[in-house]
């Protein structure tokens, strides 16, 4: 899509449709009288005859008596000026998104007059909107000959700058907004591949095509070199498939003064049957997504990459693929980790923290000043929290607020659950130095205390985020398919930690 950014006359300019953005408790202003009388008063008739009031998501499509100026006006509620946050203005802008592609309006222009955040600037306002219109225009189409669907992409956007020296501010938050939703793309790619597609080496073999083209230092270590290494969890999971594994690692060096680098590791399990303790049939199809924690991990770096975040980053991924056969791991299984820890295997369909376990062994080695992991861990994960909010555990509480107020900002928000030691007891192992589930209570904790084992060297956080990786029915801004869940969640947190306003 064509983002433009021009300064214009909101009621003059040429274009199919105008969209405005309205508060609930606001909905009178010297600009929407100017609209008002263009449109032959039916602003004021619909605001009159209750048929849009400015709630949250509400929106309106009303048509131009005039010959000139905008064909028409798509108002796009907000609620209550004073509750409206920036990811309230990113949603609308998904739902303006919505309405357009129904009615196969394939180029729009959209106003900022009169609106007002608090507590944000012009430029993080145009960032929001921006990314709401890109989220809500993404589509899949790989594999799909003829899709009706298609046309009713968005071709081109134009923001529109109410002064012209606010058109550097509305391009800043733009061309944020674009960097960063490259990212959130990527990662819903990944996560839409069918498994047919979708190997371990399909996985690395993008990884390192993206880092190649964003100057970011890439490398694999393949099978016989995770043998040589003494990756046993992560290979003991990989037996069962006839696809090798990979361990993906990238480093990106924004800051050249040598600082630590902060670690991202993403579960990336290309495909998970379960293995030998397989899923039920129904919606197994959807454990393509079992790579959701990879998918957001690589998009990141993307991003990262693009935004030219002052700080340095390495990934570790860790792909494979879950599947039952001759060679599959067994429950009662015994493998020997990276770290030297044993770990008995009661549930063959524990599998992520498994192969987690050698990756949060393995980047140790670059010394990190914190570890953030991301993982489609658990069910039990979306029984506590539904669709609503990812799970944070960690062994750092300075870096868990971090998070959460990041969560908060970029709307992927999360919430914290205890990391007690009285939690460890239940992964208690009598025949090796732990075992890889704790039974059903708690199984979203037992699980991040099954990590911690593995992240004692440094500080640490965990995201469970089986329920925001996938969107079961599409909403506003998220498709149907791979959220992209985590990516803007890391790039807020990255910016801050940098000190990039």
């Amino acid at each position: 899509m064509n983002i433009l950014v021009k300064t214009a006359d909101s009621t003059a300019i040429t274009t199919p449709c105008l969209v405005f953005f309205m508060p609930e408790d606001r909905i009178s202003s010297q600009f929407l009288s100017l609209l008002d009388e263009h449109f032959g008063k039916l602003v004021t008739a619909a605001q009159r005859n209750n048929e849009f009031r400015g709630r949250q998501a509400e929106t309106l499509l009303l048509h131009a008596a005039c010959t000139t100026g905008p064909s028409r006006i798509l108002l796009v509620g907000i609620g209550k000026a004073n509750a409206a946050s920036l990811d309230t203005l990113r949603q609308a802008a998904g739902c303006a998104v919505a309405v357009l592609k129904q009615k196969n309006i394939s180029k729009a222009a959209v106003s900022q007059s009169g609106l007002s955040i608090q507590r944000a600037t012009e430029e993080q306002q145009a960032q929001a909107i921006t990314e709401g219109i890109l989220l809500a225009n993404y589509q899949y189409l790989r594999y799909q000959n003829s899709n009706p669907d298609t046309s009713k992409a968005l071709k081109q956007i134009v923001l529109l700058a109410a002064k012209a020296q606010n058109l550097s501010l509305l391009r800043r938050g733009t061309d944020k907004a674009q960097a960063i939703c490259a990212g959130v793309h990527l990662a819903r790619d990944l996560v839409n591949a069918p498994g047919n597609l979708k190997s371990p080496e399909f996985l690395a073999m993008q990884a390192v095509a993206m880092a190649e083209q964003n100057g970011i230092k890439a490398h694999l270590l393949d099978q016989a070199r995770l043998q040589q290494l003494g990756c046993g969890a992560l290979l003991g999971v990989a037996q069962g498939s006839a696809r090798p594994p990979y361990l993906i690692v990238l480093e990106y060096t924004g800051d050249q003064t040598g600082t630590a680098p902060l670690a991202l590791v993403g579960k990336g399990v290309t495909f998970d049957t379960g293995g030998i303790s397989l899923k039920p049939a129904d919606k197994m199809d959807e454990m393509k997504m079992d790579m959701g924690g990879a998918a957001a991990v690589i998009g990141t770096m993307l991003a990262a990459a693009r935004l030219e975040i002052p700080i340095n980053l390495v990934a570790v991924v860790p792909a494979v693929e879950n599947m039952p056969s001759g060679n599959a791991i067994r429950p009662g299984d015994i493998l020997t980790s990276l770290s030297g820890k044993t770990i008995e295997v009661l549930n063959t369909d524990a599998e992520g923290r498994l192969i987690l376990a050698d990756a949060l062994t393995y980047v140790e080695r670059y010394k990190p000043r914190a570890v953030i992991d991301l993982a489609t861990l658990t069910g039990a994960c979306i029984i506590a929290l539904g669709n609503q909010a990812a799970a944070i555990l960690g062994n750092d509480d300075k870096l868990i607020d971090k998070l959460l107020k990041a969560g908060q900002r970029s709307g992927e928000r999360l919430w914290q659950l205890p990391l007690w030691a009285e939690y460890a007891d239940q992964i208690k192992s009598d025949f090796a130095d732990v075992k890889n589930t704790g039974g059903r209570p708690a199984g979203t904790i037992t699980a991040a205390a099954f990590l911690q084992k593995f992240a004692d060297q440094y500080n640490w956080a965990h995201l469970d985020i089986a329920g925001m990786a996938w969107e079961d029915k599409g909403k506003a801004g998220i498709p149907r398919g791979g959220s992209g869940f985590g990516v803007r969640l890391l790039i807020d947190y990255l910016l801050a930690e940098a000190g990039v306003k």
